[in-house]
């Protein structure tokens, strides 16, 4: 494990990654906190507190939450997949696949998608969007190894997924992960500060953690609450547990789950619950990618993080005279979709 991360388990079998130190506030609690401060940095109201060798974060955390103030450890966040094993883990080089030719007519919507960047691809590279906006571009081989990163074309991948569904959309990528799908808190909440100021109608989060007790990130849920009317949809995780996946597990956010290849049963690695609110296939799904290798810009994967793509391009397709959120309500209505007992409203994935 890298020496910025650290495992940490203040609760018997409550296992979450932190960066080893680092306390997020706000003003207050960076007040109540200076005693044990030696550096601080302040972005959007959101202060990032370097604590003194020794100090428990996540004790000093709980401790601040307990006085009425907003704190969090910096969890860190990663991409789905990227610890787990089975046919999650890694890409697979495929044929060329076709772009979407479903006749949407012009969609009113920008999808904000959260994740490693975005490469260029023949599916987007003539949009309006990708030539005249600011690109955060994927970095494929960050060490330099001459091989892909474990989580390289991830970002690529998920917006590939979202336009099959609605290939007129607007994409906005943000990085929030490296290569390798690392990333963490104080990353996303800068990135959400970014999009308050004009928030998308669909925000994609192919990514999450495990907090340190099991409870959401109080900073956060506060940074997606106030986008507003965006339909935020986040993937459950590759956990194969019920324990809340953070954003996901937020009331406000649409958490989604992963359906096998026959869509007929949960996928072995998809998290489930009650807090679970669509299910689609995540496995071997086939998208765009990166040109590297043995990759020519096609890839299949399988993963929740593409579950939760497919949701947001079905929420982002029948965005249009509805708001986001009529729309997320219209996509995950049971009346309209098929059920699977003990799961839920099931999401048809675009052929």
């Amino acid at each position: 494990m890298d020496a910025d991360i650290t495992r940490v388990e203040p609760v018997a079998g409550v296992i979450s990654l932190i960066r080893p130190g680092q306390l997020l506030t706000d003003a207050p609690g960076a007040t109540a906190a200076a005693r044990w401060t030696i550096a601080l940095a302040e972005t959007d109201g959101v202060f990032r507190v370097r604590l003194s060798p020794g100090v428990d974060v996540c004790d000093l955390a709980a401790t601040l939450r307990d006085q009425g103030h907003t704190a969090s450890p910096n969890h860190v966040l990663v991409g789905q997949p990227l610890f787990f094993g089975g046919p999650a883990s890694r890409p697979f080089p495929v044929d060329p696949v076709p772009p979407s030719t479903e006749a949407l007519g012009e969609v009113p919507v920008t999808v904000a998608i959260a994740d490693t960047g975005l490469a260029p691809h023949p599916w987007w590279r003539e949009s309006a969007w990708f030539r005249e906006g600011r690109q955060e571009t994927e970095v494929p081989d960050g060490d330099g190894d001459g091989l892909l990163d474990a989580q390289a074309g991830h970002g690529t991948f998920v917006t590939g997924l979202v336009l099959r569904s609605a290939p007129e959309a607007r994409v906005r990528p943000l990085r929030v992960l490296d290569g390798r799908g690392i990333g963490d808190e104080a990353g996303l909440l800068r990135a959400l500060g970014r999009l308050a100021s004009d928030p998308p109608q669909v925000l994609n989060l192919s990514l999450g953690c495990h907090t340190f007790d099991d409870r959401p990130s109080p900073l956060v849920e506060a940074a997606l609450a106030g986008l507003g009317a965006t339909a935020v949809v986040a993937c459950a995780g590759n956990t194969a547990s019920a324990r809340p996946f953070w954003p996901a597990a937020l009331p406000g956010v649409i958490a989604v789950g992963a359906l096998d290849a026959a869509e007929q049963a949960r996928a072995p690695f998809s998290a489930h619950g009650p807090w679970v609110d669509a299910w689609t296939r995540g496995e071997w799904l086939r998208s765009a990618f990166l040109r590297h290798g043995a990759f020519r810009g096609y890839a299949a994967w399988s993963g929740t993080s593409f579950s939760a793509a497919v949701v947001s391009g079905a929420i982002a397709a029948a965005t249009g005279e509805r708001s986001p959120l009529e729309a997320a309500a219209h996509v995950l209505d049971p009346a309209r979709n098929r059920q699977i007992p003990d799961l839920g409203v099931v999401v048809p994935t675009p052929r």
